[in-house]
């Protein structure tokens, strides 16, 4: 039997419609020294092992402003000064069991681990987007509707199996809509008090997100920069 072998293929995907341009590029995952080189340049002790450096989706206007999603910018946003770092439930016994030894009980640089992060992308060009509080929300039962996508894509900017304590991972969907919405949620628990859910759906975002109280959200609307107007950020003939 012959052995195959599958290979990734790097891949830039382009759609223009009007004076907007989407740009989503896939590459390689980073080389370790070039993932230990960017972690020395950002002062932490580590980065996740599945970096994707070159990735990037991207949404830019012919006049220059837009936002892009990539995971360099990402992990700059990762909190590493929190006074509670998240530790796995093994942490307390290991502690104890070495409660004479000093060293144990410090941490010499304190960083978050998971690569939790409240990365809600990039904003390109000078003058850039305004970016201003809305009440507006996104449509999720229009999300729902089945009509026809003219564009969609998914570009992975990190993961990370945190040493087979769960899994970390970001990235980033886009598909033709009428608007820039942002929004940004928090969501998180502790262990001990998901005894009610099913193991297997503790790494499934999708899954787990119901059971995990809110903590923090954040609606933002991202509008043309003063004094330019342009058409909205849809290729659909419906839009307003």
């Amino acid at each position: 039997m012959a052995n195959v072998t599958h290979y990734f293929q790097s891949s830039t995907k382009d759609f223009t419609f009007g004076p907007w341009k989407l740009k989503a590029t896939k590459d390689h995952i980073m080389k370790s020294a070039d993932i230990e080189q960017l972690a020395e340049e950002m002062h932490v002790p580590g980065l996740p092992e599945m970096l994707f450096g070159d990735n990037v989706l991207r949404i830019q206007h012919t006049e220059g402003f837009g936002i892009e999603f990539n995971a360099k910018d990402a992990l700059r946003r990762v909190r590493n000064c929190q006074q509670e770092l998240v530790k796995v439930a093994c942490a307390e016994e290991w502690q104890e069991s070495r409660a004479d030894c000093e060293h144990s009980k410090e941490i010499v640089k304190p960083y978050d681990w998971t690569y939790t992060t409240d990365y809600k992308g990039t904003l390109l060009g000078d003058p850039q987007l305004k970016v201003n509080p809305t009440t507006e929300r996104i449509n999720t039962e229009k999300l729902k509707t089945r009509e026809q996508i003219i564009f969609f894509e998914e570009v992975l900017l990190f993961e990370d199996e945190l040493h087979d304590h769960g899994v970390s991972s970001l990235s980033v969907k886009i598909a033709n809509t009428d608007y820039l919405l942002r929004e940004y949620s928090s969501r998180g628990s502790k262990i001990s008090d998901l005894k009610h859910v099913p193991p297997p759906l503790y790494t499934d975002p999708n899954e787990i997100a119901q059971y995990l109280p809110l903590k923090q959200t954040m609606y933002e609307k991202l509008e043309f920069p003063n004094g330019m107007d342009g058409v909205p950020l849809s290729p659909s003939p419906q839009s307003t």
